[in-house]
């Protein structure tokens, strides 16, 4: 698992492509924080994080999939997934090598923008002036959000060998979990179902982790789905040898 770790945080850092997704994703964060109207924290005049909070998972939406859109899609058009198999790698191995290669990038997409929350703790009146356990609870929603989205880029690369389609699967799939569930939960059809619909939108969970309270049952959520959705994707690579 490791030496397929290594290998793809080598080959997404040393390609052009690796870097401009992250430095897109810096500079739509900067913009969103710093300079959009509505949004930036200089025009508002308090020292909070919200505004990043709500609109980088949207960012993430895109940026996760773009880093896993090649995960499987490559390796099966390029045919050197049948090549990986035969390796002595169990496919767990394979699968977990490149779920955590990718989450690792995802991390380090969002280490920089601790850069926000210590220019806010220094500006703020007066200084330190801000709600720093919503600020750590939001950090551990967006690693557990960008769990699951990464678990979703995975399954939706070994669906497919073209990473454009990936990528479309993977972004649809991001989106439906994290806001369309509970655009769907909002329909007035369900009555008090809605409740109980909306637990499974994972907006639900990120703003639960973002009032600061970190609730176990929130974490499980997060774990549960990626597992699964993992699983589904062990799956899918298994079909491939019979």
């Amino acid at each position: 698992m490791l030496s397929i770790f290594r290998k793809e945080v080598n080959q997404f850092l040393n390609s052009l492509l690796g870097y401009m997704v992250l430095v897109v994703f810096l500079v739509a964060t900067g913009l969103l924080f710093w300079v959009f109207p509505q949004g930036n924290v200089l025009d508002y005049g308090f020292a909070e994080m919200g505004s990043f909070f709500n609109l980088t998972p949207f960012v993430f939406i895109f940026l996760i999939p773009a880093i896993t859109m090649r995960s499987f899609a490559e390796e099966k058009k390029s045919g050197t997934l049948e090549w990986l198999l035969t390796k002595p790698l169990s496919e767990w191995d394979i699968l977990g090598g490149k779920f955590l290669a990718a989450w690792f990038l995802s991390f380090l997409a969002l280490l920089p923008t601790l850069i926000y929350f210590i220019s806010l703790f220094v500006l703020g009146a007066p200084t330190g002036n801000i709600d720093a356990a919503g600020v750590t609870g939001s950090y551990i929603g967006l690693l557990l959000l960008s769990l699951v989205f990464t678990s979703i880029g995975i399954f939706g690369s070994c669906l497919t060998d073209n990473q454009l389609v990936a990528f479309v699967i993977s972004v649809f799939l991001c989106y439906f979990f994290y806001s369309g569930i509970s655009s769907i939960a909002g329909i007035d059809i369900w009555a008090k179902s809605s409740l109980i619909l909306s637990y499974f939108a994972l907006d639900t969970h990120f703003q639960a982790l973002g009032k600061g309270l970190i609730d176990f049952r929130d974490v499980l959520y997060f774990i549960s789905l990626a597992t699964a959705l993992l699983a589904a994707s062990k799956i899918i690579l298994s079909s491939r040898r019979w």
